[in-house]
């Protein structure tokens, strides 16, 4: 019998099918390939956070319901998977359900698995818009609050009403942008409706790939925004790095690079870092911040593999402030890079 060693080993081996989905920064699918370099412990985790790698399992045999499994897996240094806790986890699931993922589970299986020391439950918004692209990319249909999201959006609900909206219905809304009318229903609504739905909106929207027209309008909402909701639309920009790009560069010369959007930044727009000149926007801006404060945040961004050389390089960069090499100092102090 062939020793099982790697998760998508032993989804394979059970005869399921499954798609995986980051769970950590944003929620977005990972590829199967890719996936299965980091799986086979070649590649590092792409979106790290907080050392950890936190993924979503989508699994099911032909016409079944799909089952779900979040994994919280720790990182080793170099960004993989490490080792032991990976084998322990697949370990526990073999001892659980021996090789067929799906078999129908006792009382004691479920207890056993429900204690899993790997597992762990996305927050309320991560979860509804996983719901939502699940639904969608598997072909099934929206959630039950689907239909009244989308008649608020598009008018047809008395505009008091929004209340009654839910947030899984916002989120089927937003994987769904570019059937019917849905994202000239968003685009209005960013102009339109109160600021609680526009911020529900926007927690999604940090998900997704933001149409061009979308991206301008929350773009021009953070312009005009009040300082303390200007981070939600910024959030939202995520997946568009040109337009993450000019925000952050004009926040920075307004001054706006507070913690809260230095943070945001990290979580959800990490990739307009890739830009060089961002980059050091950025982190002049955060030199400005507490030395820990500095610390912890150059920790979580420099773990994300494609932003480490770059940040690497930014540590013996000759062209800094004296306040980012003061800062620079500390970290070297507090840990060794």
């Amino acid at each position: 019998m062939t020793e099982i060693t790697s998760l998508s080993q032993f989804l394979t081996t059970a005869n399921t099918q499954f798609k995986i989905y980051d769970l950590g920064r944003r929620v977005q699918h990972i590829d199967m390939l890719a996936f299965q370099q980091i799986d086979s412990l070649l590649t590092p985790y792409p979106y790290p956070i907080q050392g950890h790698a936190q993924f979503a399992i989508v699994f099911w045999h032909q016409q079944q319901l799909p089952y779900i499994w979040f994994v919280k897996l720790p990182l080793d240094e170099q960004g993989l998977l490490s080792p032991a806790p990976r084998t322990q986890f697949i370990k526990m699931i073999l001892e659980a359900l021996g090789r067929n993922p799906t078999q129908a589970l006792t009382d004691e299986q479920q207890e056993q698995l429900a204690n899993n020391p790997f597992s762990f439950k996305p927050n309320q918004h991560k979860l509804a818009l996983f719901n939502a692209l699940v639904r969608l990319q598997l072909g099934q249909p929206a959630s039950s609050q689907y239909e009244f999201a989308a008649q608020y959006l598009s008018g047809q609900a008395p505009a008091d009403t929004w209340p009654q909206l839910g947030l899984q219905g916002l989120a089927d809304i937003c994987v769904r942008a570019h059937q019917l009318n849905h994202l000239d229903d968003i685009i209005n609504a960013l102009d339109n409706a109160p600021i609680e739905v526009q911020a529900a909106l926007c927690q999604c929207l940090e998900h997704i790939n933001v149409d061009k027209r979308l991206a301008e309008r929350l773009f021009n909402q953070l312009l005009q925004a009040k300082e303390h909701i200007k981070v939600m639309y910024l959030a939202a920009l995520a997946s568009d790095i040109q337009y993450s790009m000019v925000a952050i560069n004009q926040l920075n010369e307004q001054q706006g690079l507070d913690d809260n959007m230095l943070i945001t930044i990290a979580a959800r727009n990490w990739l307009a870092l890739k830009d060089d000149a961002t980059r050091k926007d950025y982190l002049e801006a955060l030199a400005k911040q507490p030395q820990h404060f500095f610390n912890q945040v150059f920790a979580d961004i420099v773990a994300i593999p494609s932003l480490r050389p770059g940040l690497l390089a930014d540590l013996r960069h000759p062209d800094r402030s004296v306040q980012l090499a003061t800062a620079i100092g500390g970290l070297f102090r507090a840990t060794s890079l």
